[in-house]
């Protein structure tokens, strides 16, 4: 049959739907037959209850139903024969003024745009390149060294010095009154490695055994506890014990305590580069990988559908209570989260999704199963048994999925570098870690 398709804005249509009364009419009583014979009411045994009793009781439960159905069968129907990529859901409302024997309905909806992708030559990226230096092995190896340090306790004659653990008392007071979280007893922390405010380092180093000192610390205006933030504290502190960190020797010993096959020196260096290698170039696709995909949108064109970008917001809303929950927020689902807060965020995902699913059709860019099952078995590689890993992936379809998409994202990201305008540049191993991917 003819659709006629009217165009209300740049993506939303109407469609008129008609459905014969008696169509309708045939399958609510098809449904309430079938329903009769199962339904149980008091008075009656089951299947014996008598056709207008279910009718009375059920008939507008099924008849909602029912039109529900044969209203969306029609509006599939509909929207295929007009060849159009619906997205999100239809608003139906019924019309009045219909034929005889029919009933009608407005379907107004969004369709997916056209995307226009400019000459990807146009486009410009910027690449990052990082290398894994000696130093940079040198630093993990300390790292290292300090997490299996062990501490010795000093004379009480021996002040307290960066990397040595202090066991304190203290006590803070704004304005002459205690705060809450501003008392401990017999409290740790390593001196030097910014566990504590900088003034309140600053006043231990130095202190000995026995010793008290009483000094004023200003918390930052955005400390995160907002009851004393930006406010001037006086603490009286007293070092009870001061130990000495001692850390174990760079030599086969420490590499067979870390479990490295090779138990040598070279051989946990090596282990070592060949980690930070792999965290490297997954931190270098990452940037490497936004750097496109902001390039991709600066260079296309097309029209947002409201209906997507209402359903990506909802969905972050969504995720937003549930963090307030896991966090122990009382009424979390309850929360009222502006959808502003999250709308610019929402448009970017969306066409950025719209951009990438274009680029991927037209060039052929979905991912292999040898690229899939490549990636499989990188991941794994980095495990104890990487057999079980590459298992866990294809026991579930969503992990599968994941990592579909993730390859999908990989060979956009390659296609565009290979003809954008791209430039490179270096950034060293210190400065890729400090960055958030």
């Amino acid at each position: 049959m003819a659709v006629t398709v009217e165009t209300l804005d740049k993506l939303e249509r109407k469609i008129t739907l008609t459905l014969p009364m008696n169509s309708i009419q045939s399958e609510v009583e098809t449904r309430l037959k079938r329903l009769a014979r199962t339904v149980k009411m008091d008075g009656f045994r089951p299947g014996k209850v008598p056709m207008n009793v279910v009718a009375q009781r059920y008939g507008y439960s099924v008849h909602y139903e029912v039109m529900n159905d044969k209203v969306g069968e029609a509006f599939f129907v509909a929207a295929n024969e007009a060849k159009l990529r619906v997205a999100g859901q239809p608003r139906i409302s019924e019309v009045e003024g219909a034929t005889e024997g029919e009933m009608a309905f407005d379907a107004i909806f969004e369709v997916y745009p056209e995307v226009k992708i400019a000459d990807l030559s146009t486009a410009t990226v910027e690449k990052l390149e990082a290398e894994v230096s000696e130093d940079a092995i040198d630093k993990t190896v300390e790292i290292l060294r300090k997490q299996r340090r062990s501490f010795a306790q000093r004379g009480m004659d021996q002040a307290a010095t960066d990397g040595d653990r202090v066991t304190i008392d203290f006590e803070g007071k704004i304005d002459g009154e205690p705060f809450d979280g501003g008392k401990a007893s017999d409290f740790q922390f390593l001196v030097g490695e910014g566990q504590m405010l900088k003034e309140f380092e600053d006043a231990v180093r130095g202190m000995k055994s026995g010793e008290s000192k009483t000094f004023p610390l200003n918390f930052p205006a955005e400390y995160h506890g907002k009851d004393v933030a930006g406010k001037q504290a006086d603490f009286m502190v007293t070092v009870k014990k001061i130990e000495a960190a001692h850390l174990p020797e760079v030599n086969e010993a420490l590499a067979k305590s870390l479990g490295i096959g090779d138990a040598t020196v070279e051989g946990l260096r090596s282990d070592i580069r060949k980690n930070l290698e792999r965290e490297v170039k997954s931190r270098l696709m990452s940037r490497n990988k936004q750097a496109v995909m902001d390039a991709l949108v600066a260079v296309a064109e097309l029209d947002l559908p409201n209906s997507s970008v209402q359903s990506e917001v909802d969905r972050m809303i969504e995720g937003a209570r549930a963090e307030l929950k896991s966090r122990g927020i009382k009424d979390a689902d309850k929360a009222p989260i502006p959808d502003d807060a999250f709308r610019p965020q929402a448009e970017r995902r969306v066409r950025l999704g719209l951009v990438v699913a274009e680029l991927v059709r037209a060039n052929d860019l979905q991912a292999k199963p040898e690229q899939i099952k490549t990636h499989i078995e990188e991941l794994a590689s980095s495990y104890e048994k990487p057999a079980d890993v590459v298992r866990w992936y294809h026991s579930d379809n969503r992990r599968m999925a994941e990592v579909e998409a993730i390859v999908i994202e990989n060979n956009v990201t390659e296609h565009v570098l290979s003809r954008a305008q791209v430039t490179t540049k270096a950034v060293s191993f210190d400065e890729l870690m400090a960055q958030q991917a």
